[in-house]
């Protein structure tokens, strides 16, 4: 045997043919794995998710169901369902039709504009309102889009207001339970601009302070670095379990009208800056421009405190909700900003020429030109749509207080 051996490995052909074997079979091996590995991944992933769900099922049932209901479908005045397609932003056709008749309406409206303005125009013998009319005019053209051209507006709107009504027709027990089929999706609602995960998570580990001036109590801060009980990877397991309750395209009208309560809009206030503004105009996102209008307002430093208390609201009607997220867990806090902005982040070469205040300006009005390091881009983009120029002043005023 071992004379045999001696003379078959001895043999170099031998030896070469061995190892090609031995080459392609490790080449086969490893190609098997690359192969499977992906589908081995995604099998431990969805294991992995799985148990994360099941962890946060415990975890709702525990500490959420006695707000948002067993079945999360909310419970009645006290906290809004979860399980429900306008968390998940479905939209059963409302939605879409409320945007085409306001689309409709605004051609129609900017058509008739049109020979009013080239009226005035004609008759105008002032050559400065004569230019303005004639930019004017420029404006609405260019707004006018061709393709509704020959449109019969209001047979269109008609028929489409008829398409809104038979199916709003079909969600009367939602509408009674704080639905509205003109807005059904949450987060545009908001105006958050991240996806759901973010606004969930982040809810979840700052709390919504303000919410006690519309729920019997405020969520609280679940977050072990807020106060709260539980740790981030907990808050991933609950995130976790209430996304595993999207239908995705499969949602119906039955689930929506299971829904037992829906988020409730803060409500533009009785005696705040929202109805007394109703003619002035959002600041817009220009810092630049926003910076010239703010010139010779006077702030209101205690209007903007309960601006961002929540206890009043802006031009736009809806609750600002800073300090439920400036709490040093979420968001910076507020406390001592003004001091940090001149001392800290002025100092950086990127904000050269700035002022403190064109900071805050251009952090509320454009949140994503600079995030703060250590913090996650979670504030929403939208205030240059729901401020005016008098409620940036009076937030500007109360926010420079908290520096001296």
């Amino acid at each position: 045997m071992l004379m045999l051996e001696r003379m078959i490995f001895e043999r170099i052909e031998t030896r070469i043919l061995v190892g090609i074997t031995a080459f392609f079979g490790i080449l086969l091996m490893v190609g098997w794995v690359a192969i499977n590995e992906g589908g081995r991944m995604a099998a431990f992933e969805e294991r992995s998710l799985a148990r994360s769900i099941e962890r946060g099922a415990a975890l709702f049932a525990s500490a959420c169901s006695t707000c948002h209901g067993n079945d999360g479908h909310g419970i009645t005045g006290r906290a809004p369902g979860l399980n429900n397609p306008q968390l998940f932003g479905y939209d059963f056709g409302t939605g879409e039709i409320t945007t085409q008749i306001a689309k409709l309406e605004e051609q129609r409206d900017l058509r008739a504009q049109l020979p009013e303005l080239e009226a005035e125009l004609e008759a105008e013998t002032n050559p400065n309102i004569r230019q303005q009319l004639k930019e004017e005019i420029a404006a609405i053209q260019k707004a006018i889009d061709p393709n509704f051209d020959g449109v019969d507006f209001d047979a269109e709107i008609a028929a489409l207001q008829a398409q809104y009504d038979e199916l709003a027709g079909q969600m009367q027990q939602a509408i009674a339970n704080g639905y509205d089929p003109a807005h059904p999706e949450r987060l545009v609602n908001v105006g958050w601009a991240g996806d759901l995960h973010g606004f969930l998570f982040t809810t979840l580990k700052g709390g919504r302070p303000v919410s006690s001036s519309y729920w019997p109590q405020a969520m609280p801060a679940w977050s072990q670095e807020a106060g709260g009980p539980m740790r981030d990877d907990q808050l991933e397991d609950l995130v976790n379990y209430i996304l595993n309750w999207d239908k995705g395209d499969a949602w119906t009208l039955a689930d929506l009208n299971a829904v037992q309560q829906f988020a409730v809009e803060p409500a533009r206030s009785s005696g705040g800056g929202g109805e007394q503004q109703a003619d002035a105009s959002p600041v817009g996102t220009n810092v630049r421009q926003i910076m010239g209008d703010l010139e010779g307002v006077e702030g209101d430093a205690a209007r903007g405190e309960a601006l961002f208390n929540s206890q009043e609201t802006p031009l736009g009607g809806v609750a600002l909700g800073c300090s439920g997220c400036h709490n040093g867990v979420v968001a910076p806090t507020a406390e001592g900003l003004w001091t940090r902005v001149e001392t800290e982040r002025l100092a950086d070469a990127a904000f050269a020429g700035y002022t403190a205040e064109q900071y805050v300006v251009e952090s509320i009005v454009n949140p994503g030109a600079y995030v703060v390091e250590g913090y996650q881009p979670v504030m929403p983009g939208t205030f240059g749509e729901t401020l005016s120029t008098q409620d940036l002043a009076d937030l500007l005023a109360y926010l420079h207080t908290l520096g001296e």
